[in-house]
């Protein structure tokens, strides 16, 4: 029988050599350095990772210190100039009415001609006016002719009186002598009141003779007709502004204009008699005008809180023309000893206008100031500000009195290693 169990190949002997086990004492050698040397890694990386914190915090201290940017105030302002709208109008300028009712006749002028004083602009008709005149001639007439009746008669009673007062006593009674010096008294009083009448119609004939000469409208002045508002035939009224007569011309003197600037109050105090300017038309985009500050109204507007300025500006080329508009553009006085900071290091709080000083020690003192005019980019400071003070440009909000600052090149950059620290 076979066996059932079949038998299994002897094992095979291990023909390798045998490893030497280290010696016990050398292997505990080598767990301990082991040991050692991941402390030290794990312990310098403590510290590493300290020092990393503690730098980082002390960059995250520097930075809670506001950087500020200074700047010295500056000192002076010249060549400050400051432009304002203005009208033109003429040296002097006439509305021509009539002063006597009629129709036009005829005018010799219009708009736009250059005058001379004198000149005959029209001539009006009027024939009730002539009427009048031709009455009261014939009234002053018959006034005179009474006066030479009144005085043959008062000359007669005169005499008359004259020789019975001095006749030889006895010849007439005395009660005629008085009856012929009463008479004598009312010739003489008719004489007077016929004078009194004839002076009286001599007035009129002279006021109707002035109203005559009203019939001939002339130009007041030289200058120039800037308006005719009449025409031949037109019925004309005689009356003034106040009244219904129309205004029939308009002269305008213009070889010298002036010109009316409304200043707004704050800047008032620069307008001096001497003050040059220059004017520039919409007309002349590419012309500048010249002009010089006249006088003032001394007196500020209630309403516009403004200060009136006149201005007069030569024309001898006639380009300035009454009803322009201008622009005005006023050279200021220079102010050496102003100061004058940049608009940017304002700041606005509810105790007013402030600046921040830079004080020693890289201190904040907020100091209240007075400002003056407004220059553009700069402002001008009267008072709360010297010329030694360091001004902090584009404060922060959040400034206050006395916080710690440091000027922006002082400040440190931030550690190299801030992306790493997590």
């Amino acid at each position: 029988m076979l066996d059932a169990h079949p038998h299994h190949a002897p094992p095979e002997q291990d023909t390798r050599p045998n490893k030497i086990a280290p010696p016990p004492g050398k292997s505990r050698w080598i767990a301990i350095v082991a040991v050692l040397v991941a402390m030290g890694i794990a312990v310098s990386g403590i510290l590493w990772r300290r020092q990393q914190e503690s730098e980082v915090a002390k960059w995250t201290a520097d930075l809670a210190v506001p950087i500020v940017a200074t700047v010295s105030p500056k000192q002076g302002v010249t060549g400050q100039q400051i432009n304002l709208p203005g009208d033109i109008e003429a040296w002097f300028e006439a509305p021509i009415y009539a002063r006597v009712s009629g129709y036009l006749k005829a005018w010799h002028f219009d708009f736009g001609a250059h005058v001379e004083k004198g000149n005959l602009l029209a001539e009006i008709d009027a024939p009730d006016l002539d009427a009048q005149l031709a009455a009261a001639k014939a009234k002053l007439n018959s006034a005179e002719a009474q006066v030479k009746v009144r005085e043959a008669e008062r000359n007669f009673a005169e005499t008359t009186y004259a020789r019975w007062r001095d006749s030889p006593r006895g010849v007439v009674s005395q009660q005629e002598t008085e009856a012929k010096k009463a008479e004598f008294g009312s010739a003489d009083a008719r004489y007077k009141a016929s004078i009194a009448e004839a002076n009286v119609n001599q007035s009129e004939v002279d006021r109707l003779t002035a109203l005559e000469a009203f019939k001939r409208i002339i130009a007041p002045f030289d200058g120039v007709v800037t308006q005719r508002n009449t025409d031949i035939g037109a019925l004309i009224n005689a009356g003034s502004s106040t009244s219904n007569g129309p205004q029939l011309f308009r002269v305008a003197d213009v070889h010298e204009m002036r010109v009316f600037v409304q200043v707004p109050q704050e800047i008032s105090s620069n307008m001096k008699a001497g003050l040059t300017a220059e004017m520039i038309l919409p007309q002349y985009p590419d012309k500048t005008f010249n002009a010089v500050v006249s006088t003032t109204s001394e007196a500020i507007n209630k309403t516009a809180r403004t200060l009136l300025v006149e201005l007069h500006a030569k024309n001898a080329d006639n380009l300035l023309q009454p009803g322009t508009f201008a622009q005005v553009r006023f050279n200021l006085a220079d102010t050496p000893g102003v100061l004058r900071i940049p608009t940017s290091a304002l700041i606005f709080r509810e105790n007013g206008p402030q600046l921040a000083i830079l004080l020693p020690g890289d201190k904040v003192d907020l100091r209240s100031i007075k400002l003056g005019r407004n220059l553009g980019t700069e402002f001008e400071v009267l008072a709360g500000l010297s010329a030694s003070d360091t001004v902090i440009n584009s404060p922060p909000d959040s400034l206050s009195q006395g916080e710690q600052v440091r000027v922006s090149k002082d400040a440190p950059p931030p550690p190299a290693h801030e992306a790493e620290v997590r």
